[in-house]
């Protein structure tokens, strides 16, 4: 997600077989794995997985967790429209 010129990785509650879930597992899964690659690209993965390990929320329904990238050098403006 992008705000006021920041990048945010958001985490939602989503249940596979819930109904309204609109992807199958495989293509979550491929979804997963690109969002993986892009914070990789980004060289913000090692912060987003310390945050998520150490974070004591928990997404809800209808209530997202939010976490403000701090992206190094002119990385960001490359997904900042």
């Amino acid at each position: 997600m992008q705000r006021h010129g920041r990048l945010y990785v958001q985490v939602m509650w989503a249940h596979l077989e819930q109904q309204s879930f609109p992807l199958t597992p495989v293509q979550y899964g491929e979804r997963l794995e690109a969002v993986c690659a892009a914070l990789n690209d980004l060289g913000v993965a090692p912060a987003v997985r310390a945050w998520l390990g150490s974070t004591r929320d928990r997404p809800r329904l209808g209530k997202a967790l939010s976490l403000p990238l701090d992206v190094p050098g002119a990385r960001a403006s490359e997904f900042l429209l």
